[in-house]
């Protein structure tokens, strides 16, 4: 790799920066199709970071952690998000209920974003272990570069 990846928890921790920016950003748009284009935005970020963190970075944790309550938690707060994800997908701003879709799936990955990044969440727990951060975010960055060029195509 000619740049260097971020390790895991620092390229999942920028995930949720840019994110938190989109929602702040959707709820000052008063435009349909900024609102549009915000939430594909989301949606297409967090689908991609959510498979990023199953497909390598949970099983990694939970391998070296053990921690099978932060896991389980986390991919229970995933099955949720996904699931109003392919609402808002499946919708557009001309739903009554599209920005309230919106604002909901906000305050989940906030709540989600929070459990994993507290001192002693999932993050800490991760940097405390025998995990290969920078390894790990390897795959991790190939995986998502990989799944953004499929949304894009």
């Amino acid at each position: 790799m000619s740049e260097r990846s971020p390790d895991a928890v620092a390229l999942l921790k920028a995930d949720h920066r840019q994110v938190k920016e989109w929602f702040a950003e959707f709820e000052k748009a008063r435009s349909s199709k900024v609102k549009q284009a915000l939430a594909t935005s989301i949606c297409t970020a967090l689908t991609v970071h959510a498979t990023i963190e199953e497909e390598i970075f949970y099983p990694s944790f939970l391998k070296a952690t053990k921690d099978k309550n932060k896991h389980h938690d986390a991919a229970i707060e995933h099955d949720g998000a996904k699931k109003l994800i392919a609402e808002i997908q499946d919708s557009n701003p001309s739903d009554d209920y599209f920005d309230s879709k919106v604002h909901v799936l906000s305050e989940m990955i906030k709540h989600h974003v929070k459990e994993e990044e507290q001192p002693g969440g999932m993050f800490a727990e991760a940097k405390d272990s025998k995990m290969d951060l920078v390894a790990i975010g390897q795959q991790m960055t190939a995986r998502k570069n990989e799944l953004m060029g499929e949304s894009v195509n």
